[in-house]
């Protein structure tokens, strides 16, 4: 199952980057690496697998391996 990250307000936006959805295959990795006013929701139907983008292909995220190693970042 793929997750998407919402902001957590009442009409929440999917994030983006360069026009596509971020999205990531384990929400416990979101979870660990996002912080702040968050929801991981599970992608909706209607989301095409060419409108997203894999968190892990961010350019911020570039630097981490997946799948994560927690003791990595002790």
């Amino acid at each position: 199952m793929m997750w998407a990250i919402q902001e957590d307000t009442p009409h929440g936006q999917l994030l983006s980057y360069g026009g596509k959805t971020l999205v990531h295959n384990s929400r416990a990795e979101l979870e660990f690496l996002l912080t702040g006013p968050l929801r991981f929701i599970p992608c909706p139907p209607s989301l095409r697998a060419e409108d997203c983008l894999e968190l892990r292909f961010h350019p911020n995220y570039a630097h981490h391996q997946f799948p994560l190693q927690r003791e990595a970042y002790r």
